[in-house]
């Protein structure tokens, strides 16, 4: 056997992820939060890069231009990539790219300060202290009580037991049951409950009317009633239908979640990416820049870079040309980034533009490979734009994801969009009797009458996804 060594020639394809590509998706799937976190901390890491101050000019472009090549070339000049030179014209580069690497206007007007505009409002803990510093309790008690207090989850119900709480503070169980007594009378009505059952049979003993019956139902029938098995509730109580369904009409005007009432984390705040505007007939694309900062390379650094020339200090070089790289390539990217969510968004208001106009019945079933062949980008780039982004429409503000929608046949018609659908859906159980309610077997029947061929299941889906119950537990006796 013979061994040997070859040259072969070999010519293959290979995707390689350079750095800036890398960063440019990074940064396109980035909420605005995350953007604007990921942009705050460049600046405190890259000296080279600062955020330029706001400027009063009235013009305003709704896109700002970016000459790929000019980028690119300018890039290589200040780099020395390509022909060994180490030296670039800050003073070109300055005067063509600012912001976002480009020239780009904007006018700012000083909003008032969100402390002028928004109050704190007092947590369900802060008020049930507030109630517990006004009571007359003993220095050991008031500690119980805010033991208790402190361990209430969001709805308000008690999440540890009294033995516990006992161990904890060192005292006897029956003291820290007199003092959860005392805790359950504060407002709101069924605090500091153990469970459903008690939260409600303390909002009734609150109540001066007599409320045996509404209590009866609920210590030992709680299981019929959360099922409307009214009947079942009569027979063994030995009543009628008539006396359930008065006992059952006081149980629903109860709080089962009385701590949510006080709960601070209802709210979600959104901020829209991308603003749409009916302007005449047509609709106007605007991006939401308010709160992103706009970048520049550090002027101070020019000077540092002269010295560093004259000094042949070779690290400081290439220090700052390394640093002025990567500034370059976040500009860049930013940029990059605001067209594309640009362009998607005006291809998908082509494409809706029924839904605009007319509203959620008329949403058109659409995929993210209708807007990809738009756009001429893969479908994974889509689908990175359309991640966390919102856009603010005369319609409300809906994700961008919310336009993607699958389609459902229509007998002798085109598709129509599954969200079309559900709204379709909601729309027939608002307008059903609620002693009658439609079963989903109804609702598919009506649907076809309307000239769409959907399955029971899929109704039920759907009906599920809006947060619907069943016609059984929708269904009303009085």
């Amino acid at each position: 056997m013979v061994f040997e060594l070859k040259q072969n020639l070999k010519l293959t394809q290979q995707l390689i992820m350079t750095p800036q590509l890398q960063q440019s998706i990074k940064l396109l799937q980035l909420s605005r939060l995350d953007l604007v976190d990921t942009i705050n901390q460049e600046l405190e890491e890259n000296p080279l890069l600062e955020e330029m101050p706001v400027g009063n000019d009235p013009e305003m472009e709704i896109i700002p231009e970016l000459d790929d090549m000019k980028v690119e070339t300018k890039t290589r000049e200040i780099t020395g990539e390509g022909d060994g030179k180490e030296d670039f014209d800050w003073d070109s580069y300055l005067e063509d790219f600012g912001p976002m690497g480009v020239p780009y206007h904007r006018e700012d007007v000083d909003a008032p300060p969100f402390e002028n505009m928004l109050t704190k409002k007092s947590s369900l803990s802060d008020h049930l202290l507030w109630q517990l510093n006004l009571s007359r309790l003993t220095d050991v008690e008031r500690h119980v009580g805010a033991q208790i207090i402190g361990n209430l989850n969001s709805d308000g119900y008690l999440m540890a037991t009294t033995e516990e709480i006992a161990s904890i503070e060192g005292v006897a169980v029956t003291l820290v049951e007199d003092v959860l007594q005392k805790v359950q009378a504060f407002d709101p009505n069924g605090i500091a409950a153990r469970d459903l059952k008690e939260c409600l049979l303390i909002q009734l003993r609150l109540l001066d009317d007599d409320l045996s019956l509404p209590a009866t139902v609920v210590e030992d029938h709680l299981k019929d009633l959360e099922t409307r098995n009214y009947t079942n509730i009569a027979k063994k109580l030995k009543i009628s239908i008539d006396e359930v369904e008065q006992a059952a009409l006081v149980i629903m005007k109860l709080n089962p979640k009385p701590g949510l009432l006080y709960n601070e984390d209802r709210s979600q705040y959104i901020i829209p990416d991308v603003f749409v505007f009916k302007v005449g007939d047509a609709y106007r694309i605007i991006l939401n820049d308010d709160g992103l900062p706009k970048l520049k390379i550090s002027n101070f650094y020019k000077k540092i870079m002269s010295d560093a020339e004259n000094n042949s200090e070779e690290k400081c070089k290439t220090y700052i040309r390394d640093k002025l790289q990567s500034a370059t390539w976040l500009i860049k990217s930013i940029q990059q980034r605001q067209k594309t969510i640009y362009r998607v968004s005006e291809s998908i208001v082509e494409h809706q533009i029924e839904f605009f106009d007319k509203g959620i019945s008329y949403l058109k079933p659409m995929v993210l490979r209708d807007i990809a062949d738009d756009v001429e980008m893969h479908e994974s780039t889509i689908s990175r734009v359309t991640a966390n982004k919102y856009m603010h429409t005369p319609r409300g503000i809906f994700e961008l994801k919310y336009f993607f929608n699958s389609g459902i046949n229509r007998i002798g018609e085109l598709q129509i969009a599954s969200q079309s659908v559900k709204e379709k859906i909601r729309e027939i159980i608002s307008r059903e009797d609620s002693k009658k309610p439609y079963n989903d077997s109804q609702i598919v029947t009506i649907l076809s009458g309307q000239g769409i061929s959907i399955a029971r299941r899929t109704v039920a889906k759907y009906r599920e996804m809006l947060g619907i119950l069943p016609s059984s537990k929708r269904k009303k006796y009085f």
